[in-house]
Parts: structure tokens; C-alpha cells; sequence
């Protein structure tokens, strides 16, 4: 039983996991960036909430990624306390004084709820059929009431900037949109995914030996 289980509840994160989908509506690139590679540099992860805790999971997945493209990644909440975030002098400090060559900063820019209503009963009429029982018994049969289904969908927009410190310069931007977003784990590795897959096929970013 335990066994069985385990295997549903895989199964289940399995599923969630298929029906989040990323895709980018717009990017922009600085005209006279090059080719980034980030093997060796200090990056800090960004995530901009007022929600401390899913802060801190936020950026420990981002650093995650961007480590795995070579860079190393710091976490901006171990630099930057919630008390110091909106402070922009200090916030430069603290990053200048790690020694931080860039910045990866994702941004919630709203969220959505599409709905989606399906009826799937039969229409009432005075057709013939309905004036004798035998006649309506076969039609109603052949057309029996389902329960109206309600669908509904969430989307959230993101925008995902890539800063450079050392040239104070934005080098990448792009708005994306993910549908299904569940867990913020979950999220973030997937607009990271996406975002450094449309880098590298802009030619910003460099081919990573583990994403190739």
C-alpha cells in the first residue's frame, strides 16, 4: 500500500510538473553585448517579493541555475536583507563589496485567472419526438445530461532581466508568460530554463556544457 502510494503521488507531481509551460512574448537585447560566458563570475539571484520565505526559495533555485551555466551563483537575500532591499545605495554596496559581476533579476508583473465554461446538455425543444414516450426515450438516451464543466487557468507574467555591474548596463530583458505555474520551485526553474535557452539562441549567452 505504501508502495502504491508513492507511486500516485509521483505520478502526481510528474503531471503538474508536464502542465507548466513557459514561453517568452518579448526579449530584448543590448545592440553591443557580446557573447556572455558566465564561467567564474559571481551572479546574484533576484527575485523580487514582499513574500520573504518564497523570496529565499526563489533565488536559492535561480542561484542553483545559474551555477549550473557555469556562473556562480549567490542568492541576493544573503547580501541583501528585506530591510535593506529598497535601498538603493546600500543594495550597491553589498553587491559591489561580494564582489558580484552581474545581476539576474526576475520580476512577477501579474497574475491571471482565465475561465472557461463548457455546457454539454441537450437543448430543451417541442420537436415531434417529445410528444410520445417512445420516441423521447430513444432521444433522450442518445443525448444524455454531462455536468457543466468549469476549467480554469492560471498565468502569470514575469519579466527577466540580466544586468551587468561591472558596465552598469541592462544586457537582456524579456517578459514571458507560464500557464500552470504550481510550486515556486517549480516556476522559477522553468522561466530560468526558458529564459537561458532564448539567450543562447541570441547568441548573449554561451552554449552551457551541461545545458547543451
Amino acid at each position: 500500500m505504501h508502495r502504491l502510494v508513492s507511486a500516485m503521488c509521483s505520478i502526481a507531481v510528474l503531471t503538474l510538473a508536464a502542465c507548466t509551460t513557459t514561453t517568452f512574448t518579448s526579449t530584448w537585447k543590448a545592440p553591443d553585448a557580446q557573447a556572455v560566458d558566465p564561467t567564474g563570475k559571481k551572479v546574484a539571484a533576484v527575485y523580487m517579493t514582499t513574500d520573504e520565505s518564497g523570496r529565499r526559495a526563489a533565488e536559492d533555485i535561480l542561484a542553483r541555475k545559474l551555477t549550473e551555466h557555469g556562473a556562480q551563483g549567490v542568492p541576493s537575500y544573503t547580501l541583501i536583507p528585506a530591510s535593506v532591499a529598497t535601498d538603493q545605495d546600500r543594495t550597491k554596496q553589498a553587491l559591489s563589496g561580494a564582489g558580484i559581476d552581474g545581476v539576474v533579476i526576475m520580476h512577477v508583473l501579474g497574475e491571471k485567472e482565465r475561465t472557461q465554461v463548457s455546457y454539454n446538455g441537450p437543448p430543451w425543444g417541442g420537436a415531434p419526438y417529445y410528444r410520445h414516450f417512445a420516441s423521447y426515450w430513444g432521444f433522450g438516451w442518445g443525448a444524455p445530461y454531462s455536468p457543466t464543466e468549469v476549467t480554469t487557468t492560471t498565468e502569470l507574467r514575469i519579466e527577466t532581466l540580466v544586468y551587468s555591474l561591472v558596465r552598469d548596463q541592462l544586457l537582456w530583458a524579456g517578459t514571458s508568460r507560464t500557464t500552470e505555474p504550481g510550486k515556486i520551485s517549480t516556476l522559477v526553474d522553468d522561466v530560468a530554463d526558458a529564459a537561458a535557452k532564448e539567450m543562447t539562441r541570441q547568441g548573449l549567452l554561451k552554449p552551457s556544457n551541461t545545458h547543451p
